[in-house]
This record gives C-alpha cells, sequence and structure tokens, in this order.
C-alpha cells in the first residue's frame, strides 16, 4: 500500500500536472483577510489560538509549520496595519503548554493592546486551562462558552525517568560533571531530595508570577484566589463566581462583547487572516494552513508525544492536543 502512494506523490511532484500538491502545505503564502459575516466598516478580527502553545515550529512527518505563537502574533500584526480593525476576538481551546510560550502569548497581546488602543477579548473553547488561561488575562474581557473548562493556574515540571528500565537491560550512563547541580534533573537517576527541593523553588516562582497576573487582571478577593491557586480547574459557571471571566456566551457574544468594548455602533463585520481562502468560511474554522498532503505528510507528528521535559503552564489531564 505503501509503495502505489509514494510512487503517487512522486508522479505529480515531478509532472507538476493537476492536482496540484505540495508536500509543505501553504506556509509560504501570505496571510489574505477573509470576510466571515457582512456588517458595518468596522471590523472584528478573529484568530485562534489552539492546542498546546509552544513557540517551537510544528513538525510533520515531511514538512514543518509555523508555531503556534508566531500564528497568532502574524494574525495580531496584520489587524495592527489595518485601522478599520477596532478588535480582535482570540478564540482559546489550548490545555496550556510551555511557561515561556504561554507568557510570550501574553507579553504581545498586552502589546498589541497598549500599542493600538485596540481591544482584545478572549473567548474561552472547550479547555482554556493553565497557559491558556494566563493568555487570557492579557485581554479587554474573558468570554467562557457555557461548556468550557478553564483554570489550573499553576506550574508542573515535567521529566520523564528511564533509569529503571535501564537497569533491567544492563545499561548505565556514566557522568562526568562540573558541579554537584549540573547533572539535576537527569532521566538517568532518581532525584535527591535536595534536587526536589530546588525543583519546588523554581516551580513556586513560576507560580508566584502566574497568580500576581491573575490578581493583577481580575481582582478576585482572597478566598476566591486561595481555590483558584489550589489549580484545580473549573467549569464557566464556576470561573464566573470566582471572578475568572467576565461573560458566560457563545461565540456571538464575544463579538457584542467586542463591539461594546470598542463602541462599534450596530454589527460590525467579522474577518479572519488566512494563507488558504475555505468555500463558505465561518468564525469556528480554526485551521491557519490548509494541511499539506491530504494530511498524509503534514500531521503534526508532535501531538502524539507527551510534552517535552521542562517548566509548563499545562493541565496535563489532557496530554499535547
Amino acid at each position: 500500500m505503501v509503495r502505489p502512494v509514494l510512487l503517487w506523490v512522486l508522479i505529480v511532484l515531478v509532472a507538476g500536472c493537476a492536482p496540484k500538491v505540495s508536500l509543505f502545505g501553504d506556509n509560504e503564502q501570505p496571510l489574505k483577510e477573509v470576510v466571515l459575516e457582512e456588517g458595518a466598516d468596522a471590523k472584528v478580527a478573529v484568530m485562534s489560538l489552539d492546542g498546546f502553545i509552544s513557540a517551537s515550529a510544528r513538525r510533520g512527518m515531511l514538512s514543518r509549520r509555523p508555531s503556534v505563537v508566531d500564528e497568532l502574533v502574524m494574525r495580531l500584526r496584520a489587524a495592527e496595519k489595518d485601522p478599520l480593525v477596532r478588535a480582535v476576538v482570540v478564540k482559546i481551546n489550548s490545555p496550556g503548554g510551555t511557561v515561556t510560550a504561554s507568557d510570550i502569548v501574553y507579553h504581545e497581546l498586552t502589546r498589541f493592546r497598549e500599542r493600538t488602543g485596540k481591544k482584545v477579548v478572549a473567548c474561552l473553547m472547550d479547555t482554556a486551562a493553565s497557559g491558556g488561561y494566563y493568555a487570557a488575562l492579557a485581554a479587554d474581557s474573558i468570554v467562557a462558552h457555557p461548556t468550557t473548562v478553564t483554570g489550573s493556574v499553576g506550574v508542573i515540571f515535567v521529566m520523564p525517568k528511564v533509569h529503571g528500565l535501564m537497569d533491567k537491560v544492563g545499561v548505565e550512563v556514566d557522568v562526568t560533571k562540573s558541579g554537584t547541580d549540573k547533572d539535576m534533573g537527569s532521566p538517568f537517576r532518581p532525584a535527591t531530595e535536595r534536587e526536589r527541593a530546588m525543583f519546588q523553588t523554581i516551580i513556586d516562582g513560576m507560580a508566584e508570577r502566574f497568580t500576581g497576573l491573575v490578581r493583577e487582571r481580575r481582582s478576585p478577593g482572597d478566598e476566591a484566589m486561595t481555590t483558584i491557586a489550589s489549580a484545580r480547574i473549573f467549569t464557566a459557571q464556576q470561573a464566573k463566581a470566582l471572578g475568572m471571566v467576565d461573560r458566560i456566551a457563545h461565540l456571538e457574544g464575544a463579538f457584542e462583547e467586542a463591539a461594546a468594548q470598542a463602541g462599534i455602533e450596530g454589527e460590525p463585520t467579522i474577518i479572519a487572516y488566512r494563507r488558504t481562502v475555505y468555500p463558505d468560511d465561518t468564525p469556528y474554522n480554526s485551521l491557519s494552513a490548509a494541511s499539506p498532503a491530504g494530511n498524509l505528510f503534514g500531521a503534526d507528528v508532535s501531538t502524539l508525544l507527551p510534552p517535552p521535559p521542562g517548566f509548563h503552564y499545562l493541565w496535563t489531564a489532557t496530554g499535547r492536543e
């Protein structure tokens, strides 16, 4: 079965005949404005923050795509250049990601608001947990779907351990190091109590940054903050009661909120920035680019793997989506 498929791909590539297939998708195409809903001259741009938040390029079997962070920032810059775009709605469907990538998204959304004066509304979709909620804190207003799961305000350190397996198969790793703590976090040996304490100190510092932003941006009471800082997840209704979100509504409610925040009279025109134009497109389309070669070579293989080693604002029950 594999040989006929490979032969077909080679024939198309060599002959250059229809149907035209690119193993690398449309990632080299410029962003194009697409009107999703006609309205007044004033525009609201909708964009997505989906899946594991990382600043690393997404890898397929034979292709690479820009990172989740890069895709969002490119669209923010396009919205910044258009004076008719008065507000942005960011649909967030993410369990979180790396600490730094989540912070970059927060930083870029904040800079966009401060630099342009344009309003930002975060619309929480299925899951907007940990780093997904961290990013939402940059918005002027947060709207959650009635069925959203959010929260998980905290940090987790991920480091796979393989020393047990190595012991079973008789494999050893010999380490020569320059300092006592040079190999702390090594997967080839158990962590010492001293190392665990040092990691906990780092985690506590990163968690304080997260909870500090919640206090600054959402101003919850002390009791609510204690509940939020437990790092548990919440339904939309629970999050609203804790002051974590401003409104519970569907996507059109987020557009209404954006129009109200921006002072737009009447129904705004809803636009998106795409590399590929899709027939009968709608605001629910979260595709940032066409899938290369019908998903055969464009599948993001990183989604099949556990989170990479390191510190994450991540709700791990979802894995890497």
